[in-house]
Formats: C-alpha cells, structure tokens, sequence
C-alpha cells in the first residue's frame, strides 16, 4: 500500500481571520445587520427621549433655563396633589370602560363581517372609515356634536319629547367623562374589528363543520372554537388599545382641554399642561414617567396571557 504524503509550500503563510471577519461573512449574523438601521432610529427617536424624560423628572428644569438635581422632590409635589390623583383616575376610567367596550362592539362586528352577506367589501371599507379619520378632525365633529346650544343629539331628544331642554354634555362632569369616552370607543372600535377579522379569517371552517356535525351550538362554536384560536389575536390587539386609550392625547385636549373642573384631565393632558403650557418641565416630565408603571402593567399582562397559552407550541393549557 502506498502512502501519498503532501506538504505545505515552504514559505507560504496560511492568514488568520478575526472574529470580527468571520462576523462580517458569516449569513447567521445577516438579520443582525438588517436589524442595526430600524434599532439605531428606536434608540434615538425612542429610547433616547424616554430616558431623558425620566431623568428630568428628578430636577427642576424650567421653560428657558436648565435645572438641578432635586432627587424625588416632584414626586412628592404629585403625592399630594388632588388633581394628579384625579388624573389618575380619570385615565383609569376612561382607558378601562373605552377598552371594554371596544372589545365588545368590535368583536360583534368582526363576527358580523365574517359572514356572508352583501356588499361585504364595501361594508369593511365603511368600517375603518373613523379609525383612519384625522383625530382633530372627528374631535371637531364630535365637539358641534356636543354643543350646548345646536347639538343634533339634544334637539332630536327635545323633538321626541324626551328631554325638555339642551343637554350640557361638555360642560357637566359627569356628561362630559361619558362625552370623551364615547368619542374614543367610536374611533377606537374599527381598529378591533378589523384586526379580529384578520384574525378569524385564519380559522380553518372544517372546524365549525365537524362541529356542527357533532350538534354544537353558536354559542358552542364561538366558545370552544373561535374564542380559543383567537386569543392570541384578542391579546395582542388589546394590548395595543389600551396603550393607544391610556396615552390619549389629542381627542381630550381638543374636546374639553381636561375640564370642565380638570373632570377629564388624563395624565398625558395633565404633563402637557404643567410641563409645556405652565413650563415647569420637570413636573410634567414626573407626571409622564408616573404612566410608565401602567403601561407596563398592562404589556406585562398581555405578555404572560400568552405564554400560558402552551396549546400554541402542542401541548396543553398550564
């Protein structure tokens, strides 16, 4: 048997590459670099303002002149201001009824537009119709809306002897908490319905066959078939309504501007009054940060709903 033996070229030098070349080559790493452009622009236009806000809101900086470190001073101002604390509580409100509501009302459409009917696709388009309005614009609608002198809901009820006189929704706390609410479920509910839609059009109709077959009910198919498939879906678009709710801006301050008496300040309208229009930026800042802890109350929530859904990898429910 005959051994063939090889060797190196005498004086060649075999070049050493670096990790870094090896990561530059190496096609697992590709994402990583398509991913760098979207993270640096998260970074700057994200993370960069979320964290100077919250290091403004332990100074005392002022509209025209920088501030000093003054530790939890601010938070201790908020402690015992009543109308922070009501803030609070408007934001509670107006996020958990609106989110409800337009859980259940998109939900119902979204079932409804799932069937056959028709005009099907021209009804859809109808749908999305508030959510893709500009939000000053509806908030202006819904403002002559709500009048107190010309509003169409008042005269029709005053027509059909209902009431004897124009309601005061924006000028009446109580009407006007209701007021802004409504307006939100009304831009709000397309954006569930639509989504839920999506949703159930991924459920695969074999299903509801075989359970009609076996005598289930509508009530059956919705709770044991639609129900668990779109969880996920119910979760994710949820999450995203509340954070939308909770951080509202735009419709309060151009409906009400958080009166009548500060009864639908929320705190988004609330940091804006203090840190812009008072210019105590650090307060305001404070009243900004003092959200993050909802917010990610409400992530953390979603988040762990869904890990508990274990049937989405194969295996059951914990």
């Amino acid at each position: 048997m005959t051994t063939i033996q090889t060797s190196m070229p005498v004086g060649k030098v075999i070049p050493k590459t670096s990790s870094w070349d090896r990561l530059r080559v190496n096609r697992n790493w590709l994402a990583l670099w398509f991913m760098l452009p979207a993270a640096a622009f998260l970074l700057l236009f994200l993370a960069y303002p979320l964290f100077l806000g919250v290091w403004m809101s332990f100074t005392d900086d002022r509209i025209g002149r920088g501030g000093v470190f003054v530790g939890l001073e601010n938070y201790e101002w908020l402690r015992d201001d009543s109308i922070f604390w009501l803030s609070v509580f408007n934001t509670l409100l107006y996020t958990l009824v609106a989110s409800a509501i337009k859980f259940a009302v998109g939900l119902y459409l979204a079932l409804l537009l799932n069937r056959h009917m028709p005009f099907k696709a021209l009804i859809r388009a109808a749908v999305l119709i508030p959510f893709i309005v500009p939000t000053v614009l509806s908030a202006i609608a819904f403002w002559w809306i709500y009048d107190s002198q010309f509003s169409i809901i008042s005269w029709s009820l005053i027509k059909l002897g209902i009431i004897d006189s124009n309601i005061n929704f924006l000028g009446d706390s109580a009407w006007a908490r209701a007021s802004v609410i409504f307006a939100n479920i009304w831009r709000g509910v397309p954006f569930v319905a639509i989504t839920l839609l999506a949703g159930l059009q991924t459920v695969s109709p074999s299903l509801y066959e075989a359970a009609v077959l076996d005598g289930a009910t509508s009530w059956q198919r919705f709770r044991f078939i639609t129900y668990p498939l779109l969880t996920p879906i119910i979760a994710v678009v949820m999450t995203f309504s509340v954070l939308f709710t909770f951080t509202d801006f735009q419709l309060i301050w151009a409906l009400t501007r958080g009166g009548p008496v500060n009864a639908t300040h929320l705190m988004a309208t609330l940091s804006y009054q203090r840190g812009i229009l008072s210019g105590r930026l650090g307060e305001g800042a404070a009243i900004a940060t003092a959200m993050i802890p909802f917010l990610l109350a409400a992530i953390a929530i979603s988040w762990f709903g869904m890990q508990r859904r274990k049937w989405q990898q194969g295996t059951d429910n914990d």
